[in-house]
This record gives C-alpha cells, structure tokens and sequence, in this order.
C-alpha cells in the first residue's frame, strides 16, 4: 500500500464517508463492550487463535488492543499514520501464525456485529444504509492492509527461495564450465602426447621398421583426427553447443583398431585378435546405433 490517500481512492472513500463513521462514535462505545466481549468468544473458539490468547494476560492485551482498534474505525482521521498501524496489526497475525483466513473471518464477524448495531439503533432506512456503506469501507479497507502482510511474506519468501536458487545455479554453471575447461585443457595435453607418439612411430620408419612404423604411425594418426574432433566438440560445449556423444564412441572405436594393427604385428595369439575384433564389432554397433538415432529426432504424434 503506497499512501492512505491512495487506498483511499481507490476504495472510493469520501469525507462524507469519515463523517458517517464519526457520527457512529458514540453508538459504538455504547455497544463496545457486548461487542468486544462476543469477539473475544469468537476467537476463544478458533484452535489457532487460542495460541495467542492462553493466558489471561494474554487475553487482556488482545482484548485492550481489539478495543482499541474498533475506536479507530470511528475516529474520523484516516492518514498514512492509520495506514501504519494497520500494516503493524498485520505483521502482527504473520508474526503468530494466524492463518490469513481466520483474519478474514474475524472482519466477516465484526461487519455483521457493527450492521446489526446500526440496524437496532437507527430506525431510518436510508440513514443505515449510508452508515453500512462507509462501515463496510473501512473494514474492507482495512481487511486489505492486513492481508497484504500476508502477500509480503509469501513473496519475500520466495525471493528469497528464488534467490538461492538462482546462486546455486549460477554456482553450478560455472563450475561445470571450469570442469569444461580443466577438459579442454586436458585434451590439449593428450593431443600434444599423440604428436609424440606419431613422431616416434615416424622415426621407427627411418630405423628399418618400415612395416611397424607405417602401421603405429597410421594409428597414431587417426588418434590425432579423433583428439581434434574430440577438442573441438569440447569447444563448441563451451560456447553453448550439445553434447555430441558420438565422437567419444568413434574415439574408442579408432584406440581399438589401432590396438588391433599393433596387435597384428606383434602376433598375438588368435582369442586376443579375436576379442579386439568383437569388441571392434560391438563398438560398431553402438556407433551406428547412436548415429541414427541422433539423425532420426523425436516427432510428436499430431
């Protein structure tokens, strides 16, 4: 609520309206103490507000305050101090943990106390009703301030959920990306390592290994195209880019076959070649597996 003023306005509150009210003043002390006495019965008889209301101490400030309060709805003077200590009665229920529709409620109760008030005290028709159309106002008016504290609460808890929230987010996104990066990094260092590995296997030509060098050489070689792909898929994750699982399939699939080149030419046994060669088989599979199903999306049903 900004201003008085402005609730005021929008409640289409007049000074016609603060006059009715005024005028009201001293049939409310007549009824004040019926009144207070039958909503401090009324309370007695919700489980929540018993809480507030357990010792007598308790009770008699409770029921000091509600008196208080029902004199101000007839004071005449409804400024931004008004506003305040309406929004400090509603802080006050949060506070407690009154549910906001007992508040709702308990105002029911008093408009149909203060209706019946002015039923049985003023015999003109048209008198009671412009006195039940200002009280009716004023209790909405007031019944909003309140129930706004409620709103604020719920909204502050939930900035405050959206908050956290939204750090741990933040936080876990940015750990990923120096994980992304650590990787990249890494990936930088085996792709130097397979340099070494393919130049040594080049020297192995020139050292009469004409035969092993061409094959280790060829291998190393493919491991490079794959470290490369692997890289710049890497890359493009960083800058935003899906995860291609498919070049990680082809990189094991390019180690095995130059596992089974080496393999050859160290003539290992037949299960050892064979082995390589299903696995090499399997790896396949997957591959084609995972190919096909990145080529073929998922479609809705129409």
């Amino acid at each position: 609520m900004e201003s008085m003023a402005k609730l005021r306005e929008e409640y289409r509150f007049t000074a016609e309206d603060a006059g009715n009210l005024l005028d009201l003043m001293p049939v409310a002390e007549e009824y004040l103490n019926g009144l207070s006495d039958h909503f401090m019965q009324y309370l007695a008889d919700i489980p929540e507000a018993q809480k507030i209301i357990a010792g007598n101490s308790s009770r008699d400030r409770l029921e000091a305050f509600h008196r208080h309060w029902f004199r101000t709805l007839f004071q005449g003077t409804y400024d931004d101090e008004y506003l305040r200590s309406l929004k400090r009665i509603g802080q006050a229920h949060v506070r407690v943990g009154l549910p906001v529709h007992y508040v709702n409620a308990a105002m029911n109760h008093v408009r149909h106390a203060i209706q019946h008030m002015i039923h049985d005290t003023f015999e003109d028709r048209d008198q009671r009703r412009l006195y039940r159309e200002s009280v009716d106002k004023i209790l909405d008016m007031n019944l909003a301030v309140m129930t706004s504290s409620y709103r604020d609460e719920e909204m502050r808890k939930v900035f405050v959920s959206r908050s956290l929230e939204s750090g741990l987010i933040h936080l876990s996104e940015r750990f990923t990306y120096g994980l992304n990066l650590v990787l990249v990094l890494a990936l930088a260092g085996v792709s130097i390592g397979v340099v070494g590995l393919f130049v040594s296997d080049i020297m192995k030509i020139f050292q009469g290994d004409v035969e092993k060098g061409i094959l280790s050489a060829l291998g190393a070689m493919l491991i490079l195209w794959m470290m490369i792909e692997l890289l710049d898929n890497e890359i493009k994750n960083l800058k935003g880019g899906s995860f291609n699982i498919l070049v990680f399939v082809g990189v094991i699939i390019v180690a095995m076959v130059r596992e089974i080149l080496i393999s050859t030419l160290r003539h290992d046994d037949l299960k050892t070649q064979a082995f390589l060669t299903v696995t090499l088989l399997v790896l396949g599979i997957v591959y084609f597996l995972v190919s096909k199903a990145q080529k073929c999306p998922f479609k809705e049903k129409e």
